[in-house]
């Protein structure tokens, strides 16, 4: 309860104060100065971190001490994750990351929805680019990279430039970003012509092979994902999910920014409205699927009882983002503690034993 309210109480109200984008900034320099520091890490752990058996899953062959994620977009570059396994995350997404750096769209492209617990964004996939980022990539916990295209890049060499990423970053698993709204024409991607084509590219690479060329192999070396978008209609969903489950995809996650949303400025939305809509994208592809396609949930999730209607709609793991911003650093051992508490109410011993339960 203390972090909580230290960070509701002083921390928030000063950062609601600064630009939205100069406030994550200064988040991310403390994260890289708690992350450098033993004594901080430890004292945060101890303060945080929950361990239970209960919480832990093997999915897509990576084992995870519990279900909750921090999402791509809030350590693009992988600069602060000695810190994130002392605030309880179970894994976490860096990124987006593109072949080659840039960076991103004019400012201002980040703006708060204060009453509607809401961000908007319109960032442009600003990163340091592959090189860079790879040698940043270690972690007691899964780390993902979540791949993007760079933004002069035509949809026509996506799938190439997908691959470039994949080859020069050693992640523990890949997320396909084919849904985000700030890059001209990028969501065209989860259209059956041009996902064909990225699938079977990606297929062909080994995420830890040496050389300029990719290699031609089985598949890659570690599990890939596909990051949809919630503004899809169920049936273009099927079409994607069908083309995943031809080409080997280990998962989904379920979903990115949404641009149906009247309020401006123009960009994705994140935070409680996009809650139902990702969850019905979850519940949906639990369904269609069978419950074989193992599903990340994002989208709307402060609290246990967000995460938990997404593991009972089909999600194996969740992850947050606005949440954190709104919430603070408390939420991932908020959610973990309640969670517990939810899964011994309904009487299941595990969070794999509640997902699809609904």
């Amino acid at each position: 309860m203390l972090p909580a309210m230290f960070y509701k109480g002083l921390v928030r109200p000063f950062l609601m104060r600064l630009d939205p984008e100069a406030a994550h900034e200064r988040a991310l320099r403390l994260a890289i100065a708690l992350g450098r520091s033993r004594i901080a890490r430890d004292a945060l752990e101890a303060l945080l971190r929950v361990e239970d058996r209960r919480l832990q899953q093997t999915v897509f062959g990576l084992d995870f001490s519990n279900p909750v994620g921090l999402a791509a977009g809030y350590d693009k570059n992988a600069i602060a994750l000695p810190l994130w396994p002392s605030l309880g995350f179970g894994f976490v997404e860096v990124g987006t990351v593109t072949a080659m750096p840039q960076g991103g769209n004019p400012t201002p492209r980040l703006f708060r929805l204060k009453g509607q617990r809401a961000l908007v964004n319109r960032m442009g996939f600003n990163n340091d680019g592959a090189d860079a980022i790879a040698g940043r990539i270690s972690s007691t916990i899964p780390v993902g990279v979540n791949v993007g295209k760079n933004r002069d890049v035509e949809l026509k060499d996506a799938a190439a430039n997908y691959a470039e990423t994949i080859q020069k970053c050693h992640g523990d698993f890949y997320v396909l970003n084919v849904s985000s709204p700030n890059t001209p024409g990028l969501r065209k991607l989860q259209e059956r012509e041009y996902l064909q084509d990225l699938l079977s590219v990606v297929g062909r690479v080994t995420s830890r092979g040496a050389g300029d060329k990719p290699a031609e192999v089985s598949g890659p070396t570690a599990p890939v994902l596909l990051k949809l978008s919630p503004d899809l209609t169920f049936d273009q969903l099927d079409d994607a999910l069908e083309l995943a489950q031809r080409h080997g995809i280990a998962g989904i996650v379920a979903t990115n920014t949404t641009i149906d949303h009247p309020t401006p400025p123009e960009g994705g939305l994140s935070g409680a409205q996009l809650r139902e809509r990702a969850t019905e994208c979850v519940r949906h592809i639990w369904r269609q699927t069978h419950g074989k396609l193992p599903v990340v949930g994002v989208g709307g999730i402060f609290s246990a009882a967000d995460a938990y209607e997404k593991i009972r709609a089909g999600a194996k793991l969740v992850e947050v983002w606005t949440g954190l911003v709104y919430e603070g650093p408390g939420i991932v051992r908020d959610i973990n503690r309640s969670l517990l508490r939810l899964l011994e109410r309904d009487g299941f011993g595990s969070v794999a034993e509640a997902v699809g339960t609904e």
